[in-house]
Parts: C-alpha cells; structure tokens; sequence
C-alpha cells in the first residue's frame, strides 16, 4: 500500500496534517486530573504553541483503564472528564484528543473529540478500531492508533487497512518506542517512513517513549530529559505530528509525570521542532535518491 504522497494527509477539525503540511503537536496531560488545573495547562500550553507558530490538538485522557496498579488514578469520571474537554474546547476555540480503550467509548467521545486515540496495547483489537471508524464516519472526527510496542512498523498497514476497509478517512498512526528487555524502549526512526508508505500521516510520541514500563514498582517510570532530544530526532527523520504529555508540575502529577515534560522547557522545544520541520519539508528525507 503505497498511495501517492499527496493523498498522505488527515483532517482533525481545521487543522490538516501530513505530507507538506506544517509540524502539529498533540500535548497536554496525562488525564484530566481536574477541570481547574486542566483549564490552566491548557491555556499555557495553547498559548505557547500559537506563539511558536504549531498548530495544536489538545490531550487528556477522560479514562486511565491501563494503569499498571488498580490503586493508580484513573480519572474524575467518564461524565465529569468529558464536561472538562468539553470546556477546554469552548474555551480556547482547540482540538481535542482523548484516548479510548472499549469500543462503547468510541461515540461518547466523539460528541466531544475531534481525534479518537487508540492506545498501543489496543492497536489490533478489531472491535475498538471498527467502533472508532464507525465514530469517525458518524461525526467527522478522526483516529489516531500507537503502534504496539511489539509491532514492527510494517505490521502497522493492517491496522490501517481495518480503518479504511471501515469507512474511516482521517486515519494517524504513531510510533512510541519498542520494547528492548523489561522496563526499556528504544526507537527505530525508520519506522517513521516505513509507516508513512500506509499512506498515512505519523506522529512521533516523545514521551511515552522515555517511559520505563513498570519500571517504578506499581507504577511506570520515565526519563523526561531525553523526550525533547527523540523529538528532535523524529522531526528530522519526517515525523508529521508529535505527541508530548505536559504538566504544570510532572512530579506531583497524578498519572506519567516521569515522563511528562514541565511546560517552562516548551517554548525552546516548539522552536527548534518548528525550524527542524521546515528544514524537513524543504529537503525531505531520502530525497538524495528520489528522481
């Protein structure tokens, strides 16, 4: 599956993303921990994107079903985690992605949403990507599914071919490391144009590729220095979007702050990304053997 590059975009709402498109950021938080602190992080990491001239889709989980401890926070309620998003969007006119882990999520989230994310661990779980495509065909919203940590990149064109076979358009897929031994990741940056000939547009996840697995007990660990460095790394191999959860206070956030990125580091970060995909656009990688 080898479309023309041309046709290797996705919409989510009014932003377009892809093949000669502009670098977009999908950041926020883990979860919505709370519709005030929520509000505030939003507004700083909204403001910091527009600054940097990034076109931004807004993150937060309604839903941690995959916590590695059942004591771990798992969310305000799917009501009361929605009625959050639903404000983060009124009130800074912005996207809004959000994970989905049973296919009976698919259509709640959706009434909220622009970009129904599917989780790595559920990237080959049928019933969730037909609900989703099904969602996507009823409303617009689009999808974006992690590559399992598992997975090889190629795999990933099955995936794709599920969403498409179900109606689904705006089809994203991202690659967030793979597994090397317990509690280690480690990225292929190939993966990046091996997962973009499935005609499709693909995000780099530079957080949760610094995560550690389990690696902290009952909880995951991470390395949060390395994030931006693997960013870098991704936009230049042709990444189209890049995934960071960000945080007002990673240490005392309530799910990933291990890995999440404090939001004073964001405004270098969005630069250099920005300058680093222009570069990208104007001389793509691999272009030395194209013609």
């Amino acid at each position: 599956m080898e479309p023309a590059a041309a046709a290797r975009t996705a919409r989510i709402r009014g932003i377009v993303v892809g093949a000669g498109r502009p670098l977009a950021l999908l950041a926020g938080p883990c979860v919505v921990e709370g519709e005030a602190i929520t509000l505030r992080i939003a507004e700083r990491v909204i403001a910091q994107a527009r600054a940097a001239g990034l076109p931004i889709v807004f993150k937060a989980s309604f839903d941690k079903a995959n916590r590695t401890s059942g004591k771990s926070f798992r969310g305000l309620g799917a009501d009361a985690a929605l009625a959050v998003l639903a404000k983060v969007k009124r009130t800074f006119d912005v996207p809004l992605v959000t994970d989905i882990h049973l296919p009976e999520h698919a259509a709640r989230a959706a009434e909220v949403v622009d970009l129904l994310q599917i989780p790595a661990f559920l990237c080959r779980q049928t019933d969730l990507l037909l609900a989703a495509a099904a969602a996507s065909v009823a409303t617009g919203c689009a999808i974006n599914v992690k590559k399992g940590q598992w997975l090889s990149p190629e795999e990933m064109e099955h995936v794709v071919r599920k969403l498409r076979d179900a109606g689904a358009k705006d089809v994203i897929v991202t690659d967030r490391g793979t597994f090397f031994g317990y509690h280690r990741l480690v990225n292929d940056f190939a993966a990046i144009a091996i997962m973009q000939r499935h005609g499709v547009p693909v995000c780099f996840d530079a957080t949760h590729s610094v995560q550690q697995p389990g690696g902290a007990g009952d909880k995951s660990g991470g390395n949060r220095r390395m994030a931006p460095t693997l960013a870098r790394a991704a936009v230049a191999a042709g990444a189209d979007l890049v995934f960071m959860e960000v945080h007002e206070n990673p240490d005392a956030a309530l799910s990933d702050g291990p890995n999440s990125l404090p939001l004073e580091v964001l405004p270098r970060v969005f630069a250099a990304l920005r300058t680093l995909r222009e570069q990208a656009l104007a001389d793509p990688p691999g272009s030395e053997f194209d013609g």
